[in-house]
């Protein structure tokens, strides 16, 4: 799980252009120790729920939050690709779905 811990800052959706994932604050994951988290992008945000695979190579998570002021949930996964990148696809339920890069900030 250490791999993941800490703040991812999401360089790339397939979605959203970086102005709409930067609206409000720098778009970001952040995995806590102990399978939470956070995250924000656009006008989307939300608490994460996530479990690390025994090989330490993909995080899958649940969430649940706001999309633009409007309680919502959703789910997704990163494959590890280095210590410094992850890609996946964020899901928002019932709507939405994109492909996603994050970078992790040292």
């Amino acid at each position: 799980m250490s791999t993941v811990v800490g703040r991812w800052r999401i360089k790339w959706m397939e979605m959203w252009d970086q102005d709409f994932v930067d609206l409000v604050e720098p778009g970001y994951f952040q995995f806590d120790k102990g399978g939470l988290g956070f995250f924000v992008f656009g006008a989307v945000e939300g608490k994460i729920d996530y479990r690390v695979s025994a090989d330490g190579e993909r995080v899958e998570f649940s969430w649940a939050g706001n999309d633009d002021g409007s309680e919502n949930s959703g789910r997704g996964w990163f494959q590890i690709q280095s210590s410094r990148l992850a890609k996946g696809i964020f899901f928002i339920h019932c709507g939405d779905e994109s492909a996603v890069e994050i970078e992790h900030q040292t």
